[in-house]
């Protein structure tokens, strides 16, 4: 199983929020690029980038500092948060990303979903970002009509390869993952699964790739000093 450790960007600032609320927002680092190279130092090999400004009034406000990451590490380095348009696709897969994640174009833009895949195949992902059983989006600010299942059967017919799936009421509450959801996900599913949100210990990573995961996005927990990373890389091995 793939691990992610989590870079969230907010003012070219490293910040994690508690359960996507803008409000409870903790900055850890000044420098988001020396902590990307801190976990590459660490053994990392994959880095999940989400701009939560861009999740939240669209663009890529933190572009710059993705450049640098991408620049100045060997990460694979996926980036979600405000990717509305072909543009922009196209801006963060000139700046070296190696994948892009659609959250809420992939709800309200249809025709540019099924661009975005007919065109780049695996370089595109598909945030399914989970309140009370239903798709959220807008930084997880909007809850939509799409069940979790209606959704992932949707993105599976459409051709998504990877799904980043987040149950937004353990993100950032150190409660533990939701071992039930991804298990079940897991089984229903073909499409690569890459859980998120609530990932807080190395037994919720050994549980996760026990089920045959793709991935597991470590966030919170790396920062807080809950989760070593050498250990949380040998956990999902």
């Amino acid at each position: 199983m793939k691990l992610f450790p989590a870079i969230d960007l907010v003012d070219k600032k490293a910040v994690r929020l508690y359960k996507g609320d803008y409000a409870q927002m903790t900055v850890y680092s000044e420098d988001p690029v020396s902590v990307a190279r801190d976990m590459e130092a660490q053994g990392a090999r994959y880095l999940h980038l989400v701009d939560l400004e861009g999740a939240r009034y669209g663009g890529t406000p933190n572009l710059e500092i993705v450049r640098r990451i991408t620049a100045e590490t060997g990460l694979f380095v996926e980036v979600g948060g405000g990717v509305r348009s072909r543009e922009t696709i196209e801006t963060y897969l000139a700046a070296g990303v190696q994948r892009v994640i659609l959250g809420t174009a992939a709800v309200r833009d249809e025709a540019l979903l099924r661009e975005a895949v007919a065109a780049y195949g695996a370089q595109i992902a598909v945030g399914a970002d989970v309140r009370d059983g239903c798709i959220a989006v807008k930084g997880w600010l909007e809850r939509t009509d799409w069940t979790l299942d209606a959704f992932v059967d949707h993105m599976q017919a459409l051709g998504v390869q990877t799904l980043i799936c987040t149950d937004i009421s353990r993100d950032g509450a150190m409660r533990g993952t939701n071992r039930e959801l991804y298990r079940e996900l897991s089984h229903r599913y073909t499409v690569d699964i890459t859980a998120s949100g609530g990932v807080g210990s190395l037994e919720d990573i050994r549980a996760l790739r026990d089920m045959g995961l793709y991935g597991a996005i470590v966030g919170k927990a790396y920062y807080t000093g809950a989760i070593r990373l050498p250990e949380a890389l040998e956990a999902a091995r």
